[in-house]
């Protein structure tokens, strides 16, 4: 091969590396947004376990994900066995590494093929047809989550997976917070909320926001397409004390405000709406920081996972109620609207603090890019369920599902330590009856620290299971 050819296939091959990321999300059709051709968070990559299989339902298909040792790479199936359709998710994983369905043990290999059917004849060859194949999705790992391509899998490598573009750079000088939760209300409701900075002082007052610092915003609409918006708030929050806030708006899913203050440095709110079904979505919340000091990056550091989600968990809390509501109130308004889609007339946008949510309306009505048009909500839920932390989170993350057994076998033991401590005390006096006095005094110091740590255990055990009623701004 000559220079002048080696040079030429070189380029081609720079040329089609280049093309590899041709497709734009949502499709090639300009004028419609599809939903399906996106790539999605849909779970922390530490809060899977390579032994044991996941559910996870994104738009509306259920989805097994499970670790292939084979190819060391997280696997989305459909979460349904080809032969009798049971999920996939009560299986597990096989000693020789596949995936096996609970019901009759049909095994499938990481491409989604079938590798054996137990019930068959040696000579069987049942397993290698189509039909007993498992339909498989593309997936990625990107800055600790994993990603799953909800369209045709033969396009996911040649569309974006959505990041935060910040964190590439200088990703050593980042101090990463995050968090999940299942919402019962919609991807785009989410989306709405946290791209209005304005309700901060109301809603989260007490906990990441004050009333006393409500006041009018201009925000500016910089760019807006197909692929989202981006704008900016020149004053920023807190009546201009930390400075210039920016906003983007990554479509259809991603979100984040990126500030830099002399106070505080540069700290991004970051939120990934991932639409599970009508009415439901997980979030996946990240915030990064680069500190002026290095004293608020060590706290955080030794800030345990599963008790930040705790606070974390409140913050959602504080709107989560009336979020669920509202969409319902809103579905009803415009059931009555002609057209059925003109938020600019179920809603009074009535300042220039509104213009992020009104371009998000704007964006679904330009691109049809509502994920489930059509749909209804169900019927509302009790109060008791919105509030549910075990089953939203608790017992789907690593961190918080270990703390909630370590601190139940804690408080095991700080009972069974009182209790032992209380009957054996008046024994051990009786003994030596001159002294009994100093030794039941002494012998209830043990039982009183057993019995705060219980309560102490008992209080973080609820906050893991149950949030509270009231939320901080009405207390």
């Amino acid at each position: 091969m000559t220079a002048n050819s080696l040079l030429k296939d070189i380029q081609l091959k720079n040329i089609q590396l280049k093309n590899i990321k041709a497709l734009p999300a949502g499709g090639l059709d300009g004028d419609r947004f599809d939903w399906q051709e996106v790539w999605y968070p849909v779970f922390y990559v530490e809060d899977l376990e390579k032994a044991k299989p996941a559910k996870f339902t994104l738009l509306e298909r259920d989805l097994v994900i499970w670790w292939d040792r084979h190819t060391n790479a997280w696997k989305a199936f459909d979460d349904r066995c080809p032969h009798r359709l049971v999920p996939l998710s009560e299986g597990r994983i096989a000693e020789d590494g596949l995936l096996e369905c609970p019901y009759h043990g049909w095994a499938f290999k990481g491409d989604g093929s079938c590798d054996r059917i137990p019930q068959q004849i040696e000579s069987g060859t049942a397993h290698t047809s189509e039909r007993a194949c498992v339909q498989s999705l593309a997936t990625a790992e990107r800055q600790g989550l994993l990603f799953v391509y909800a369209g045709n899998p033969d396009k996911a490598a040649q569309v974006e997976i959505p990041i935060i573009e910040p964190l590439e750079a200088s990703t050593e000088k980042w101090t990463l917070l995050g968090t999940f939760r299942d919402l019962p209300y919609d991807a785009l409701t989410l989306l709405e909320n946290v791209l209005d900075a304005s309700h901060l002082p109301f809603t989260h007052h007490k906990s990441v926001g004050n009333r006393a610092n409500a006041a009018p915003m201009v925000l500016e609409l910089l760019e807006s397409d197909k692929q989202g918006f981006k704008g900016t708030w020149a004053e920023g929050p807190r009546r201009g004390k930390l400075g210039q806030q920016d906003t983007t708006f990554v479509a259809p899913a991603l979100m984040w405000h990126d500030l830099t203050s002399k106070q505080f440095g540069r700290t991004i709110t970051a939120v990934y709406a991932t639409p599970t079904c009508k009415g439901e979505c997980r979030l996946f919340a990240r915030f990064p920081f680069q500190f002026n000091s290095a004293i608020p990056r060590f706290f955080i550091s030794i800030t345990p996972r599963w008790y930040s989600h705790i606070g974390q968990n409140g913050i959602l809390e504080d709107d989560q109620i009336f979020l669920h509501y509202q969409e319902r109130y809103l579905e009803q308004a415009l059931s009555q609207i002609e057209g059925n889609n003109n938020h600019a007339k179920a809603f009074y946008l009535a300042t220039q603090a509104d213009t992020y949510v009104s371009e998000l309306h704007k964006w679904v009505n330009r691109y049809q890019a509502d994920p489930f048009a059509g749909r209804q909500l169900a019927a509302p839920l009790v109060k008791e369920v919105l509030l549910d932390r075990y089953h939203s989170h608790t017992s789907k993350c690593a961190s918080c599902r270990q703390a909630l057994q370590n601190i139940r076998r804690i408080k095991t033991a700080s009972m069974a330590i009182a209790i032992l401590t209380w009957t054996t005390s008046p024994l051990i006096s009786f003994f030596f009856a001159p002294i009994n006095l100093l030794i039941i005094l002494l012998g209830s110091i043990p039982v009183a620290i057993a019995i705060v740590i219980w309560l102490i255990c008992h209080n973080l055990e609820q906050k893991l299971i149950y949030g509270p009623e009231t939320p901080l701004r009405n207390l």
